[in-house]
């Protein structure tokens, strides 16, 4: 909702109830006017182009200068005839103009259309009117004068400052878009043709010949796409070992069902029914089971645990990342363990192995190098899902992953 909008709202609001105050003050000393038809002949036109311009003055796109040229000119028109059909006894104490404080209207109008410097400009012209048709320079105009500035030009200030607040969150909103685009993109990518380029350095590396040189190929190409994905320059050379993919590390008690890799399919998990994903529940234990092997263990609660689709697929593919992560630095003879917890306020997901445990700085110097294993596949994953993704490790003692989505709003 825009922040500008509701101050136009009250600007054409006021205009009519200070006509309605106009009106009322001069039905009530209209007698004692040398010329009172003429005030109201002035009042009905007043009538007519505030009703006429009540959707002009509701925002800044309808509200041209033209209208509010006019509406300056009904503003001044109102303070001279004011001088010319009231008695100068009236006027020498301090009667009011016809327009009274729908004059302001004008001030305001301007402030909303181009801030505190037409709105000063605005207020000049009205008071300079007073001064010259309604008793001269006296207190009174002196006073209406100030009261007309310093509201037109705080409007016009404030009408200025969310202009701009807009316009940075707007920025910001973009910026936060972009960067939440990429990171989707970094995970795709780290879940599939980086694991693939890996897998092929691997395999081909030590071949000689153009299978070898596809290994080299493909270890360049996955070099410049972690670079790219981390925006960094291009990063150390990728050892032989470097990048292993799931399908690398697989072995006895790492294979499920049919020799499939546990995680392997998860990005398609995503994907799979785009349409539907908002609406859909599944419940997150199907999924998990799908990692589950000999080396593998899932602990859930025995009733089933519903999830948006889209929800239960991005925290299974995170479960399955950090299964990766274990493929990879734990040996295929770790064994890892998955619990899930259905809680009244959140679903809690652990991934915990009995690896060596990670080195402290080792997510510092992996984010660094462009392996976002952890950054984006599962931190980035919970991070859009409204939850947290936390790690705990100590030498020796393997590596606990920890990631919380919220029931709020699932």
């Amino acid at each position: 909702m825009s922040v500008e909008l509701p101050l136009w709202r009250a600007i054409s609001w006021f205009r009519v109830l200070a006509l309605a105050y106009a009106l009322a003050r001069y039905a009530a000393a209209y007698q004692h006017f040398r010329h009172p038809v003429s005030g109201w002949i002035y009042l009905g036109a007043l009538v007519v182009w505030t009703l006429a311009t009540l959707r002009a003055f509701g925002g800044p796109a309808r509200c041209t200068w033209p209208v509010l040229a006019v509406d300056l000119l009904m503003s001044v028109t109102g303070v001279v005839m004011s001088g010319m059909i009231d008695t100068p006894e009236r006027i020498a104490h301090g009667a009011a103009t016809l327009p009274t404080i729908w004059a302001a209207g004008s001030v305001l109008g301007c402030a909303g259309k181009g801030g505190w410097r037409p709105a000063a400009v605005c207020g000049l012209v009205i008071g300079a009117a007073n001064i010259a048709g309604h008793g001269g320079f006296t207190v009174d105009s002196v006073h209406n004068i100030v009261l007309l500035m310093v509201t037109g030009c705080a409007i016009g200030y404030v009408i200025e400052l969310a202009r701009a607040s807009e316009a940075t969150l707007t920025q910001a909103l973009q910026v936060e878009a972009a960067t939440r685009e990429r990171e989707r993109l970094s995970r795709d990518i780290h879940d599939g043709v980086l694991q693939v380029l890996a897998l092929v350095q691997r395999q081909a590396g030590p071949l000689d010949g153009e299978l070898g040189a596809l290994g080299r190929l493909a270890g360049e190409q996955e070099r410049a796409l972690r670079s790219l994905m981390t925006g960094a320059g291009p990063g150390p050379a990728a050892g032989p070992g470097a990048g292993r993919t799931a399908a690398g590390w697989t072995g006895p008690g790492w294979t499920g069902p049919g020799g499939s890799v546990p995680g392997a399919a998860l990005p398609r998990q995503r994907d799979a029914a785009p349409g539907a994903a908002a609406a859909e529940r599944v419940d997150l234990r199907a999924l998990l089971a799908r990692h589950t092997a000999e080396r593998v263990t899932l602990s859930a609660p025995a009733t089933p645990v519903e999830l948006p689709a889209a929800t239960a697929g991005e925290l299974a593919a995170a479960v399955g990342a950090a299964l990766d992560n274990v493929r990879r630095h734990a040996g295929p003879t770790a064994r890892a363990w998955i619990l899930l917890e259905d809680e009244p306020q959140a679903v809690t997901v652990s991934v915990r192995d009995d690896g060596p445990g990670c080195p402290a700085g080792r997510l510092e110097q992996a984010r660094g190098e462009g392996r976002l294993g952890v950054t984006q596949s599962i931190q980035g994953r919970l991070r859009d899902l409204g939850g947290s993704a936390e790690v705990f490790s100590r030498p020796g003692e393997g590596v606990e992953v920890e990631m919380r989505v919220p029931r709020e709003g699932l």
